[in-house]
């Protein structure tokens, strides 16, 4: 008995050792002592997957959409014909020189099923043919609906008996910065093109285009993709490639779209009233990036300072005043002037929008009546002009026409303030509206003939080049 009771305790005593060495080595707390000397990992490191990365339902997949844009996105062919002066007599009285044909290509995107086709008006600008080639290869001879040179938007349309594939217009107000977006067109003539990038801003400005608000991406954009489809991963038309900046003339990195509310906006006027309806608020704003604006106080405001109001305006009659900072119209949020005109570029004129403003630290919300404007200065010359009053009508013994108000220092030597003006090259011009767009399509390679009426009533023609 007593050999079988100690070979009892020797075996408890084993397996209290043993389970003692199971618990310390194999169960042992996973903590690790970090002392006050030991140094920091320096960047903290997330296993979050990408929306990109494998597979499942976070994957974007740009294969849907790239089949839709394709299909839908034309090559455009521009023939012009442009003279040579040979020399300053062909000048002064516009004839004689060399006739040579230019060829001149971009993109387009199909918007309906019978035909219509939205694009640049640079890329068709003094077209004395246009040419449009779908992705099947089939060629077409297009016609000119109708263009605004401001926005760099125009409307073509081809005749066939097919139902075309077409892109549904997005809403680029609610395209968010980083979103995935394809850009797809015709670089270097290179047909069916496709590149993937992200939106990089909104309501970006040019130097050259102050007024107006573009989409940013960096999706690889060319010469040629003028005119194509910025799309996001639906497949919808998010934006028309329009620019890119650049000292080579290619890409470097960003380019630029017109916003797809701009774009159609511009074409529904296009089909319904022959022009584009522009609306107008009445502000101006103080100019950033100045010493009187560093001075003031104002030159990093998260808003737009309203310097000027115009008389009569939407603005004045809804009671704007002076020093007000616009923080939002609609449920647009306005942080800096092209927020403002990117939107008002999708009204027309007797629309109503709602803008707050901050004025005395307070909020206040207004409700302004868009006007038609009665004045602006022309693009292309800069010309400050104006629609005609009863007065002048009856002055110059016309009903048609715009009252040239201001005058760059460059044109001061020509005589030109004062008079109105009623054709440009072949246009005929009704009203502040017909100038902008005549002005607009003013080639830089050719020549210009402005007739105006002086007081007199008496017509007079000068040529620009």
């Amino acid at each position: 008995m007593r050999r079988i009771g100690g070979l009892l305790l020797v075996s408890i005593f084993a397996g209290v050792i043993t389970l003692g060495a199971y618990k310390y080595f194999f169960e042992a707390p996973k903590y690790a002592i970090v002392s006050s000397n030991e140094e920091q990992p320096l960047f903290n490191t997330s296993y979050t997957p990408t929306t990109a990365r494998g597979a499942g339902i976070n994957e974007v997949d740009f294969t849907n959409a790239a089949e839709r844009t394709v299909n839908s996105v034309v090559h455009v062919k521009n023939l012009t014909l442009s003279t040579r002066r040979s020399s300053v007599f062909d000048f002064f009285y516009g004839s004689g020189g060399t006739v040579t044909p230019q060829v001149g290509t971009g993109s387009g995107v199909i918007i309906s099923q019978d035909g219509y086709i939205v694009t640049n008006n640079h890329v068709i600008d003094n077209a004395t043919q246009l040419q449009v080639t779908l992705n099947n290869n089939q060629t077409y001879e297009a016609e000119l609906v109708g263009t605004d040179p401001n926005s760099d938007i125009a409307l073509i349309k081809i005749d066939t008996e097919d139902k075309l594939p077409y892109l549904a217009f997005g809403d680029s107000d609610n395209t968010k910065i980083g979103e995935w977006v394809l850009a797809v067109g015709n670089p270097f003539n290179l047909t069916s093109t496709v590149t993937a990038g992200i939106v990089s801003a909104k309501a970006r400005s040019l130097e050259t285009r102050s007024n107006q608000s573009f989409l940013q991406t960096d999706a690889a954009v060319n010469p040629g993709n003028s005119g194509g489809a910025l799309v996001n991963t639906n497949g919808d038309l998010i934006g028309i490639n329009t620019a890119i900046s650049s000292q080579t003339g290619s890409y470097v990195g960003y380019s630029f779209a017109v916003p797809s509310n701009i774009a159609k906006k511009v074409v529904n006027d296009i089909l319904e009233y022959g022009n584009v309806r522009k609306a107008f608020m009445g502000i101006s704003p103080a100019p950033v990036n100045t010493r009187d604006a560093v001075e003031r106080g104002i030159n990093n405001i998260d808003g737009v300072y309203i310097e000027y109001i115009e008389d009569e305006s939407g603005a004045s009659d809804a009671g704007l005043e002076l020093g007000d900072i616009i923080k939002k119209i609609d449920q647009i949020e306005i942080h800096k002037y092209p927020d403002l005109t990117g939107y008002l570029g999708t009204k027309r004129p007797n629309d109503t929008i709602n803008v707050t403003v901050e004025r005395d630290e307070e909020f206040l919300t207004l409700p302004v009546i868009l006007k038609e404007r009665q004045q602006l200065i022309v693009p292309a010359m800069g010309m400050e002009v104006k629609n005609l009053t009863k007065d002048d009508q009856k002055r110059f013994k016309t009903k048609s026409g715009v009252k040239i108000t201001g005058v760059p220092e460059r044109y001061r030597g020509y005589g030109l303030e004062g008079k109105v003006i009623v054709k440009v090259d072949d246009k005929e011009i009704e009203d502040i509206s017909d100038a902008d767009t005549a002005f607009g399509a003013i080639s830089r390679y050719g020549k210009t003939i402005i007739t105006m009426l002086n007081e007199k009533g008496e017509r007079e023609r000068l040529i620009f080049q």
